[in-house]
């Protein structure tokens, strides 16, 4: 019998020129439309004066929309059918009697699919269950598999599990049995399990290098096209550094093809799937009918327009269905922030950028006196908007959040600001110089500082004082999304005559290779991962949805950076994956 789909509407058309239909849905027609202003305005009464240009690419997106949907009521429909899977699969987590091995494999399998945030409280249960009852000491003396995944999940939700329990698959001169190898589905989960690990765990790092050299040893002859796929997938991005929706779209498509798929488990993800992307197109609705009224894109031609691209980083940020006021927030910063810095970087001049920078930090509407016309324009559009996510966060929350949100804006502009200097007196800062100023101009501090007021429903005075010293959980992130960042567009960025990059810095300092620069930063990027893997390790400042949104940010900077910079150019890849998350819904299944 074939499964009801959710499909409430035809894929968005994003696409000026579309791509094929990868996938075909029903009938409810979902467009965006980008205003055009009919205003003849010039923001370049400058023109005598010479400007840079990156020449980037036009937005490439068609934001023709409808401005008003019945997906909210449609929605409505399939929620019972939704909770009455969810209440089978609930079960199946909470049965007592299940062995611990199938138990784990059920979380993983839950968690992979996208439907975690609907069992948290029923994992945590069974893995204090599968804790306290002695399993993780049992399954350590069966099998490197359940090792590697109890080990896994254990640490994911914040439990705190030693490395030693590996050194049972360890000879005596301490090197990893070589008989490991012939256990495929074993060393994929070692080399998952290793992604998880602390400063200092030699034995989870010698895991990892063990793995990654036995994994791409692989070939689809020797182990079959499905487990291939999962070992060319892990290969790719480890689990725990991939962003959840995206990592759900793949894993439901990969564990259909299973003959032995938990069926009520795939149709909930389907749905659930499908129940969510409904949720993004109504935000994203929003937001585009935000950036319409703003108007920047439309003005402002020598800057990027990247909307849809940062409500994709926004997705990924927070992508349960309860933070469209978080994926707004986001969104709307991030495009704040890409044209702001095509400013700094591009087409504003350095006495231009210190009055900018100083109408920031001033925050008074009087300041765009001061400012030539293209920057008048985008101050006010940047001040009308913070202080209105300022006023509703006041109205709902009763906290005045204002000086928190143009703090945060005021050291970006800041940092942008420094970097222009360098750009302008052709200067190449040391590496430590560079990257004090760097990672606060990649713009995840001032993110997740937006995040925090929409994520959390309870503020406290304690957190917000670590917000504004950026505490760890603000820092580490961002240090990842620049390095991230600077691996992809280093190329494009010395081209432009821009010095400053961690590539070219650390070349710099250290007198290296860009070959051995480039590795460099790879390893500091780990060793990051290895000092924010403590925080989910309990007795964090900040609550965990906050946290899992810092740690998000991270994972959204490898997808958006890993194969150049999809953010600034966009590809093919870039433009499926966008359409895989926001509009195609996925097919049902076969029973």
């Amino acid at each position: 019998m074939a499964t009801e789909l959710l499909c409430l509407h035809r894929p968005i058309s994003l696409f000026r020129n579309p791509l094929p239909k990868v996938i075909q849905a029903t009938p409810l027609t979902l467009k965006l439309r980008c205003s055009v202003s009919t205003e003849n305005v010039s923001f370049t009464e400058t023109e005598t004066e010479a400007r840079r240009s990156a020449n980037y690419e036009p937005n490439s997106w068609d934001y023709d929309y409808l401005l008003s949907s019945d997906t909210d009521e449609s929605i409505e429909v399939y929620k019972d059918k939704a909770k009455k899977l969810e209440a089978e699969v609930r079960r199946e987590i909470n049965n007592e009697k299940a062995e611990f091995l199938t138990l784990l494999e059920l979380i993983d399998n839950v968690q992979r699919l996208g439907l975690g945030y609907r069992f948290e409280s029923d994992i945590r249960r069974a893995l204090d269950r599968f804790v306290s009852s002695g399993g993780f000491d049992g399954v350590t003396k069966t099998s490197l598999h359940a090792t590697a995944l109890s080990f896994r999940l254990l640490r994911q939700h914040g439990f705190e599990v030693s490395q030693e329990a590996f050194s049972g698959f360890k000879d005596q001169n301490g090197n990893f049995l070589e008989n490991l190898k012939e256990d495929t589905k074993a060393i994929l989960s070692l080399y998952e399990a290793s992604f998880l690990a602390l400063e200092g765990e030699n034995i989870l790092d010698e895991a990892k290098v063990f793995a990654i050299s036995h994994l791409k040893e692989l070939s689809e002859e020797k182990i079959g096209k499905e487990l291939a796929e999962q070992v060319n997938h892990a290969l790719e991005l480890p689990l725990h550094r991939r962003t959840q929706r995206l990592e759900a779209v793949w894993s439901i498509e990969a564990y259909r093809k299973k003959e032995d798929a938990n069926q009520v488990l795939l149709e909930l993800a389907i749905l659930d799937y499908n129940m969510i992307q409904s949720v993004y197109q109504r935000d994203l609705r929003e937001t585009s009918r935000w950036w319409r009224r703003v108007g920047l894109a439309t003005k402002l031609h020598f800057a990027r327009d990247r909307l849809i691209e940062s409500f994709y980083w926004a997705v990924g940020v927070a992508f349960e269905p309860q933070y469209s006021d978080c994926r707004n927030s986001v969104a709307k910063m991030f495009s704040f922030v890409t044209i702001i810095d095509d400013i700094y970087d591009v087409y504003g001049t350095l006495d231009e950028l210190e009055l900018f920078t100083d109408a920031v930090e001033r925050w008074d509407v009087n300041a765009i006196n001061d400012l030539p016309d293209y920057m008048k324009l985008c101050f006010l559009a940047l001040y009308n908007t913070i202080n209105e996510i300022a006023y509703d966060n006041l109205k709902d929350k009763g906290e005045n959040i204002l000086p928190y949100l143009t703090k945060a804006w005021a050291d970006l502009c800041n940092a942008f600001l420094q970097e222009a200097k360098w750009l302008y007196n052709k200067s190449t800062p040391t590496f430590d110089d560079y990257f004090g100023n760097a990672w606060k101009s990649s713009s995840g501090p001032l993110q997740l500082i937006f995040a925090y007021f929409a994520v959390v429903q309870n503020i406290k005075k304690e957190e917000i004082e670590n917000l504004q010293k950026y505490h760890d959980i603000i820092s580490r992130p961002s240090h990842i999304f620049r390095l991230c960042n600077d691996l992809a567009s280093a190329s494009a960025e010395i081209a432009r005559g821009e010095t400053a990059n961690s590539v070219s810095c650390y070349m710099r300092t250290k007198g290296i290779s860009e070959e051995l620069a480039t590795e460099s930063v790879m390893n500091l990027i780990d060793e990051t991962w290895k000092k924010m893997n403590k925080e989910k390790l309990g007795g964090s400042l900040f609550a965990k949805p906050f946290v899992e949104t810092a740690i998000n940010l991270a994972r959204q900077s490898h997808c958006t950076y890993h194969n150049g910079d999809a953010h600034t150019s966009p590809d093919e890849l870039t433009r499926k994956r966008v359409l895989s998350v926001i509009t195609e819904p996925i097919l049902p299944f076969e029973r």
